[in-house]
């Protein structure tokens, strides 16, 4: 089967550097990959940066890594098993990437927004041999689209953020996930900020912050 290959942006190291690390952005619902995108420069210099758009167009200039759908009392739900191919087309962009730009690195990092924290959490729970770093901002850890990795995951460097005004994901469904991940003993740092559903100034200072901690 051939690979689904997503239209991205990219940002080359501000340093050059021989086999640099590599930092994939995964945008939410609806947006694009403009979006996290916007951030790149003020990320590490070192790092090379590719923001990838999602497959699913839907057709109001957003895209979406699965559907969401709702029924006739605004109830919403997501669409389980396009979760679980998405997560497919990420790595398989992952593999393409590197072999592109010829990088030997086995490990790569995850930032993801939203539905694309929730398959950043995804990826990485289930791959934890692919993947360093996950930073999850304003998601959570959906058990229902991935299985945790058998060994691992002790190897992984987490960092996650909420918004506890957040009115589109409830701050409650991102701690129940934080709590399973801290009894599992991951290197994990969470924190939460009063925000609504976005990155707020102090949240992307701490984000900087955590990323030059932990090269």
């Amino acid at each position: 089967m051939s690979t689904t290959l997503l239209d991205y942006r990219i940002r080359q190291p501000l340093k050059p550097t021989a086999n640099p690390q590599v930092l994939f952005l995964l945008h939410g619902y609806g947006s694009h990959e403009e979006d996290l995108f916007s951030f790149a420069n003020y990320l590490p210099e070192d790092y090379l940066i590719i923001s990838l758009r999602a497959p699913l167009d839907l057709s109001f200039g957003g895209y979406a890594w699965y559907s969401i759908h709702f029924n006739e009392n605004q109830d919403k739900w997501s669409d389980d098993e396009e979760a679980k191919a998405a997560q497919g087309i990420i790595l398989a962009n992952i593999e393409h990437h590197l072999e592109q730009f010829s990088l030997t690195h086995k490990k790569v990092s995850l930032l993801g927004f939203s539905q694309g924290a929730i398959l950043s959490w995804a990826v990485g729970l289930s791959q934890p041999e692919k993947i360093d770093k996950i930073i999850a901002l304003s998601g959570y850890v959906n058990e229902d689209i991935f299985t945790y990795a058998a060994d691992g995951l002790e190897q992984l460097r987490c960092f996650s953020s909420h918004g506890t005004e957040d009115p589109t994901l409830p701050v409650s469904w991102a701690r129940k996930g934080i709590d399973i991940l801290k009894a599992k003993e991951l290197k994990l740092e969470y924190r939460e900020y009063p925000a609504g559903h976005g990155i707020n100034p102090e949240n992307f200072s701490d984000l900087i912050a955590w990323l030059k901690a932990n090269p």
